[in-house]
């Protein structure tokens, strides 16, 4: 892994040098557009709308326009601002770990200790553990002010970047709205289904199944050329419409408790 930024992790007068480094990867198969016709590719310029040359990434810059005026903003008009110069992840606050809504998660990266000690760093890991808090830090990367929670990951300290509030929608749905009655069978159904599906969650087991298919998809291609009939590649499946109510609650409650539990049998065996 390569470090994305260097500075150092802050809280009262303790200094811990960090190395940030981002802790996810994309395995998404690569793909691009291209001519349906002849299979040209298709690329995009940058075209300036003044001269109507093409105009390179390096002598862009960028601009804010009021709809009057327009103030163009050089890379060293950016760098020059003091939060895009700080070198520090700020520990603004310790809260419970359940008070973090994990809608507002967003990007997490590892936090590697960059000094010849890592003591300062193993003691904050160890304070985290014990008190059962995360910390709330702020930070600037990448020209962006961030809020991200630090928490721990087994020997790791990752930060994970927060949404701003403002940033989070308000889900009004008025179909909610109007009260509904459940009844006492149908949570004991409900809940005896949630007990068949129960187990400890193990990331390893799931995959991107698309990405998968797109894969086998694009091997045969190339092995039988570009006329294929995906059938023939995934076979037949029968089409199901999810967006269809479901009448009788009870009925497939209890079908799915049934389908569960022979399910589970059938590993069992």
């Amino acid at each position: 892994m390569r470090a994305i930024w260097k500075g150092a992790l802050t809280f009262g007068l303790v200094n811990v040098p960090v190395k940030v480094y981002s802790a996810i990867e994309d395995h998404d198969v690569p793909l691009h557009q291209v001519h349906a016709a002849d299979g040209g590719r298709i690329r995009y310029q940058r075209i300036c709308e003044l001269d109507g040359e093409v105009v390179p990434y390096a002598d862009i810059d960028k601009a804010f326009d009021d709809g009057e005026r327009t103030v163009v903003l050089t890379a060293e008009d950016l760098a020059a601002l003091p939060a895009e110069r700080s070198r520090e992840i700020e520990v603004v606050e310790f809260v419970p770990s359940d008070q973090i809504d994990l809608m507002t998660l967003d990007k997490p990266y590892f936090l590697e200790p960059d000094s010849s000690s890592p003591k300062a760093y193993v003691l904050l890991r160890k304070t985290l553990e014990q008190t059962e808090r995360t910390a709330i830090v702020r930070f600037s990367l990448r020209q962006k002010t961030r809020l991200a929670a630090l928490r721990v990951r087994g020997d790791v300290l990752v930060l994970q970047t927060l949404l701003w509030a403002d940033e989070v929608r308000v889900a009004s749905f008025p179909a909610l709205d109007e009260p509904v009655k459940i009844s006492a069978k149908e949570l004991e159904l409900s809940a005896s289904l949630v007990e068949q599906f129960s187990s400890d969650f193990e990331p390893d087991e799931f995959v991107d199944e698309y990405q998968q298919e797109l894969r086998t998809l694009i091997d045969a291609k190339l092995e039988k050329g570009d006329a294929l009939d995906t059938a023939e590649t995934f076979g037949e499946k029968t089409e199901q419409d999810a967006g269809g109510e479901v009448i009788d609650l009870m009925a497939a409650l209890k079908a799915s408790v049934e389908k569960a539990r022979e399910a589970r049998a059938g590993k069992a065996s």
